[in-house]
């Protein structure tokens, strides 16, 4: 899902606050216009989408926006974006009753349970449970509360915490990376660009099984290493320390999977295949999802026996799991107001076309592509990320006979790969916390990992380029 709101340290000083990055664009963008000249083009309708027409642009009066109109577009940013922010509110809530029921810990409890002895199996299976689960509900702070079962069940069979870890936590990463239905990202991104809501899924999932491909055997091997030799583990002092927990145990503190469990999976298996359907057969769009999903949600908690109370506690508290990066749309949507008030983001667009619009479009979408692991260090919000750029990325691509797709393919490899090592990300230092692994050793297992995934996402973007992904 969305990063939540932690003060991060750095050797050196701290990480500034995502928030007070945010503002300081906000003012940056202010000052910006008055000294831009302000700049539109004109835009038309075509098949339902609003385009921008090519060499329409003209300048026309400046309109510099004043010190009161930038605190004004916070309150008009929110309400701007108020669809996106109260259905990520809806989503967090449905997915806080889910984990409520205990569903999710007691299923990864089971696959331990059936894999006790057929420990080769486990990573493969492991990750792709997560990665789904990434894919589908975009899974990432959620990661932190599975990373002790991962390292449990990774020390009773002869691996490592790093192990442990990794298999949890990158398979969430690979699938919120392959992001087929994850609605905080491409949900949110194909709704700013006026595409389909998971449309491209095909082109998607293709991508994804690389993606969660490379992950698996990249952690296998690692595993395999540190099983024939402990001492090839980046953290062996860190585990001659440890006390080794039992797979057995970990698993009855979670609990018996049980038949409630089970439909639990079922509501929500047959609840995304009916969004899907949706989408692409009603015509359903962010108010319809997110009926769905408080759908989905409540039924999930009536069968896990929650009782009303507690599943509406449960429904509050995956709400505030996902504030930070709710509100944070709003204050990105708030740059745009600044922008649109002072007429330069069309200047901005034309700028930037008019620098790369004689480059080849495969190297323009790596330009965009980078742009985005760029952003992606400032704003570690997925949601927040496709609420600042998409705006700007959409009109940039219509310019230069790029598909949109292809964009939003663009923002969302850009803001997922990097999840995995920036020291900005709180989910990834949330987990890191919880498993008692230093920062730069985390580093040091996965940049080879995080390198391969930009290969893999570099040559994805060039093939949707060429294959015309729409």
């Amino acid at each position: 899902m969305t990063a939540k709101p932690e003060k991060l340290k750095k050797s050196g000083g701290k990480v500034p606050h995502t928030y007070a990055i945010l503002f300081l664009i906000m003012i940056a963008a202010m000052v910006a216009s008055y000294l831009i000249p302000a700049g539109q083009y004109e835009r038309e309708e075509v098949d339902g989408r609003t385009v921008v027409i090519d060499n329409s642009f003209a300048e026309v009066e400046q309109s510099p926006v004043g010190f009161f109109e930038l605190f004004k577009a916070i309150p008009t940013g929110m309400s701007e974006a108020s669809s996106i922010i109260f259905y990520i509110f809806l989503v967090g809530g449905a997915f806080g009753i889910i984990r409520a029921t205990g569903a999710i810990e007691s299923g990864i409890a089971k696959v331990v349970d059936k894999l006790e002895k057929r420990e080769k199996f486990l990573i493969p299976i492991i990750m792709t449970l997560f990665s789904v689960l990434g894919a589908t509900i975009g899974m990432a702070e959620e990661v932190i509360i599975f990373v002790p079962i991962g390292i449990a069940v990774a020390r009773a069979i002869g691996f490592d915490a790093m192990t442990g870890t990794a298999m949890v936590s990158l398979g969430a990463a690979s699938g919120f990376i392959g992001g087929m239905l994850n609605p905080f990202t491409v949900g949110i991104a194909q709704g700013i660009a006026e595409l389909q809501i998971f449309s491209g899924i095909g082109f998607r999932f293709g991508a994804y099984i690389f993606f969660l491909g490379f992950a698996i055997w990249y952690v296998m091997r690692y595993a395999a290493k540190v099983k024939k030799d402990p001492k090839q583990s980046v953290i062996y002092e860190i585990e001659k320390r440890a006390q080794k927990s039992s797979t057995k145990d970990q698993a009855e503190a979670l609990g018996a999977f049980n038949w409630r469990h089970g439909m639990v999976f079922v509501f929500l298996a047959v609840g995304l295949g009916i969004n899907v359907y949706g989408v692409f057969e009603w015509g359903w769009y962010l108010t319809e999802l997110a009926a769905s999903f408080v759908i989905i949600g409540f039924a999930a908690g009536l069968v896990g026996n929650l009782g009303v109370n507690r599943m509406f506690d449960a429904f509050v508290d995956g709400m505030k799991l996902v504030v930070f990066g709710a509100l944070i749309v709003g204050f990105a949507r708030a740059i745009l107001v600044i922008m649109e008030q002072g007429v330069i983001m069309d200047t901005m667009i034309h700028g930037l076309s008019s620098v790369i619009s004689g480059l080849p479009n495969a190297l323009t979408v790596i330009g965009m592509f980078f742009t985005q692991v760029v952003i992606n260090f400032f704003i570690p919000s997925g949601s927040g990320q496709a609420a600042t750029t998409m705006p700007i990325m959409t009109p940039l691509s219509d310019l230069l006979a790029i598909e949109r797709q292809v964009a939003v393919l663009a923002y969302q490899y850009g803001d997922g790969i990097t999840n995995s090592i920036i020291p900005t990300s709180a989910a990834l230092m949330g987990y890191l916390a919880v498993a008692g692994i230093p920062y730069e050793k985390w580093v040091k297992f996965v940049w080879k990992l995080v390198v391969g995934w930009l290969f893999i996402a570099l040559v994805a973007l060039v093939i949707a380029v060429f294959i015309g992904v729409s």
